[in-house]
């Protein structure tokens, strides 16, 4: 059993999912960052800084007027936290938008980098050895 488990483990794809899923978690903290520190201040200028986070509906409990989803919350209270809910998929889409722009960029590179610069022109290549010397012979004949 061992023995098996070594090979398992030895294997290709076990060492590229393990690379992968390091190389992913990485690069979420990297989208992640962009998004929260320059994509949604930017956002936020044109919007004038709409956050729907503290939107919410309360289920039951007492919740004092104006209360954040937080203290809310905090306060035992059951609420419908559709805010925090419209802002997950809004910060989603944003993801899921820079991470197609930069899959199409690093496709674009790859494929610049697979495809030949520009095929070398053809060179007419000239009679070979044997056909001259048979037009020699031949004049040679003629004469």
């Amino acid at each position: 059993m061992l023995n098996e488990f070594k090979d398992f483990i030895a294997k290709g794809n076990v060492m590229d999912m393990a690379v992968g899923i390091i190389i992913g978690a990485a690069f979420t903290a990297i989208v992640k960052a962009m998004v929260g520190d320059l994509i949604n201040p930017i956002i936020g200028l044109f919007t004038g800084g709409i956050d729907f986070t503290n939107n919410y509906a309360v289920l039951s409990g007492e919740v004092a007027a104006g209360a954040s989803l937080e203290a809310a919350r905090e306060a035992g209270a059951s609420v419908f936290a559709y805010g925090a809910f419209i802002m997950a998929v809004i910060n989603f889409l944003i993801i899921a938008f820079v991470v197609f722009m930069l899959i199409r960029y690093v496709n674009k590179i790859k494929e610049m980098a697979e495809t030949p610069a520009e095929p070398e022109p053809e060179v007419e290549a000239g009679p070979s050895e044997l056909d001259v010397l048979l037009e020699i012979r031949d004049a040679l004949k003629k004469a």
